[in-house]
């Protein structure tokens, strides 16, 4: 009768719970984003109820007509991810009962790409490819399938985004459907199981075992299990008097058996034997010995139970020990060894994966009653590792998508972009040639002009409609922000392409100045002066503004860069659609494919461009403007002047496309765009008006006179 009674109670607990938890089950039409809950409807358009799940309330259980149908959440609650923008990316992803991805649907962002630029519908178009998938899948950006892996398409101008989105969702779903028991928790690729050896045996003592290691102790004095329970509504429950608070409430000691070292000095060679013939093959034994007021067995251990004081954890999973696992331990045999008053053998399951080699802990629960049926747990920790001459272990064999995927995002990043970042890099190599050498290859302004327009061209083609490195006032925004507010590498590293280019400018900047990126660099610079000179070839007339007004113009781009700087402190996202002023975007990043009024902006310039060279960039560019503020703190000036320069002679001034040259001979480093053409004058003997004259005075003093005017007039008296 007692028996059918308590069956009648747990049934009534049960059945209390699901009404309960049914109870709290709210409509969809209360849950909140607005966003969010449309994704489910689209998903799931019969989901009428949503509940918090018990014990992880981000994550919302699905019903229909009370049935469970599915599972969703958001991104954020689980995974904080920074984009390009360095802020995260918020996903609703909606997950059925098998497992599989049903919608993944980005809610909110702050990619600048993404807010003026490409529409956000092909972003959904990216996300809608991973309907279907598996939440325990391996999905990459680009590339083809495989066995081990599903490809999803990226998205053109927003490489790093579409990874950063990518990672997002499967990492979170592999979590989440962890958590909900929908695929297996993998977690990080473990090393392969060590092997330990069982083919040598040395006699030692308990003192040696426990000097080297292979026994391990947990001594808890009253004083420490009561500061565990401070706080907690245990604290002052059996609490030690002041005099006794330094007694052990137990003194534990575990010990691995299966190495023969350990085993037959602990057991003896008889009970060693014994047990090795009761293991199975990836069983392990450990021996728990204890002495004190405390058992770690329990008093209330009964058989066909659990052993609920102590479990073992590795790898951040638990495990305990049930009746079948027990074997009682009677008779030790170690030199040296204290008796104890507890003591018993533990049996670790081939179902547990346990890997000798790798260190476990056997953890010990305290418990405090604290009402009839109400009581609180503190667990003592005891970490064992097996001493290494016990075990070897073969090294591990892992591929490259295994090892990548452990990595930082940015890490993976920089890895699939490699061959873009070592062209990069050679590059930039022969650009620092070309600097360092530059006073030897101007004296060969035929072979010098080959080499700059086929180095634009490598910095248009490449650099920005390949690899997308256009460099733009919203990242120098966007570091501003982050020493404000709080800076992090992550931010930049994300992608490589910008990050290898903003590292050499600001070297660059130090050396020479802001004037090689805005001659040599930028992509959209080298554009505009490629089509320039095309236009020349095919004689289109040239102007060239008045250098008073030139003098005037030079300030709009510093205003520009001023009410960009003071938006963006009160909102990036403003400051990014004002950023539009820059035709980057349109030309380079998206290759043109935009909405009329952008390409209509960006052709504009280009088109003005062929009359008169890089007016966008003299007047305009706020990115230009930016970088030349530290131009000042340059290090060297490594054009040369001669004194003539100026007075009498104005004709590089003359030839300068940027007129960046002043009538008085003297060059603004931050208008300058270091093409080298006042250098290649500079060196030729045939077309500067000093080198010339000093030419001929050379010629005169070594060769007789071959015109009437050069014959020095004598007068006589």
């Amino acid at each position: 009768m007692t028996r059918i009674y308590g069956i009648l109670i747990c049934l009534c607990a049960i059945f209390g719970g699901v009404s309960v938890s049914t109870a709290a089950a709210a409509p969809l039409a209360n849950y909140e984003p607005v966003a969010a809950r449309q994704v489910i409807t689209e998903a799931m358009p019969d989901v009428t109820e949503i509940q918090p799940r018990e014990g992880n309330r981000a994550i919302q259980e699905l019903f229909a007509e009370g049935e469970l149908k599915g599972y969703a959440y958001q991104s954020l609650d689980f995974l904080q991810t920074p984009a390009y923008s360095g802020k995260p990316v918020n996903i609703v992803v909606v997950l059925d009962t098998e497992g599989a991805i049903v919608a993944a649907h980005v809610i909110e962002h702050h990619e600048p790409i993404l807010l003026v630029g490409i529409p956000e519908s092909k972003l959904h178009d990216f996300t809608d490819q991973y309907i279907g998938l598996k939440a325990d899948q391996r999905v990459t950006v680009g590339g083809s399938s495989s066995e081990t892996r599903v490809a999803v398409d990226g998205l053109s101008g927003a490489t790093v985004t579409v990874m950063v989105v990518n990672e997002i969702i499967m990492k979170s779903a592999h979590r989440v459907g962890a958590e909900l028991g929908l695929v297996k928790n993998s977690g990080k690729a473990r090393p392969p199981i060590a092997e330990v050896q069982t083919d040598g045996f040395a006699q030692k003592s308990w003192q040696t075992l426990t000097g080297e290691g292979s026994v391990r102790r947990l001594m808890l004095t009253r004083g420490q299990v009561d500061n565990a329970f401070k706080g907690t509504a245990a604290e002052g429950v059996d609490q030690a008097e002041a005099g006794e608070r330094e007694e052990p409430l137990i003194d534990l000691y575990a010990a691995y058996l299966n190495v023969p070292t350990i085993g037959r000095n602990l057991l003896g060679e008889s009970q060693y034997q014994w047990l090795m013939t009761e293991l199975r093959e990836g069983e392990h034994a450990i021996a728990v010995v204890a002495n004190g007021d405390y058992s770690f067995k329990g008093s209330g251990y009964v058989r066909g139970g659990i052993f609920d004081r102590i479990q073992i954890r590795q790898f951040g999973d638990t495990f305990n020990f049930r009746d079948l696992d027990y074997y009682r331990l009677s008779d030790v045999y170690a030199e040296g060894m204290p008796d104890f008053g507890e003591m018993a053998i533990f049996i670790v399951r081939q179902q547990y994966s346990f890997d000798p080699g790798t260190e476990w802990t056997l953890e010990l629960t305290v418990k405090r009653q604290t009402g009839p049926l109400d009581s609180e747990f503190q667990v003592f920790p005891l970490s064992y590792q097996l001493p290494d001459q016990y075990y070897t272990r073969a090294e591990p064999v892992l591929t490259e998508e295994d090892m990548l995927a452990d990595q930082p995002m940015w890490v993976q990043v920089w890895y699939q972009r490699e061959f873009q970042i070592v062209v990069l890099c050679l590059g930039l190599g022969v650009l620092l040639f070309i600097l360092f050498f530059q006073d030897w290859l101007v004296q060969k302004p035929k072979m010098m002009r080959w080499i700059r327009h086929g180095f634009l061209v490598y910095t248009l083609v490449f650099i920005g409609w390949y690899a997308l490195g256009q460099l733009s006032i919203v990242n120098v925004l966007t570091f501003v922000n982050s020493l404000i507010r709080g800076f992090t590498w992550e931010t930049f590293l994300i992608d490589p392409m910008l990050f290898v280019l903003w590292a050499v400018v600001a070297g660059i900047i130090l050396l020479w100045g802001r004037a090689v990126f805005c001659g040599w660099l930028c992509p959209f610079g080298a554009l505009q002066e490629l089509l320039n000179e095309i236009a020349r070839k095919f004689k289109v007339p040239q102007y060239t503004v008045p250098f008073t007004w030139h003098e005037r113009l030079w300030a709009i781009k510093y205003i520009i860069l001023l009410v960009l700087f003071g938006v963006s402190l009160e909102s990036m996202a403003t400051a990014e659609r004002l950023a539009e002023v820059e035709p980057f975007k349109t030309s380079i990043t998206l290759h043109f494919d935009r909405s009329w009024p952008f390409v209509s902006y960006a052709v504009l310039l280009l088109v003005v461009n062929l009359f008169t060279r890089k007016v966008y960039c003299r007047y305009l560019c706020p990115l230009g403007a930016a970088l030349a503020l530290p131009t000042k703190m340059r290090v060297f000036d490594w054009l040369k002047r001669r004194k003539e320069c100026g007075n009498p002679c104005r004709l590089c001034d003359h030839e300068c496309e940027v007129q960046a040259i002043h009538p008085d001979g003297h060059i603004n480093y931050m208008e300058c765009h270091y093409c080298l053409d006042c250098q290649m004058t500079y060196f030729d003997d045939h077309k500067c008006p000093p080198l010339i004259v000093k030419r001929r005075g050379k010629r005169r003093g070594h060769n007789a006179p071959g015109h009437p005017e050069e014959i020095p007039v004598t007068q006589v008296n």
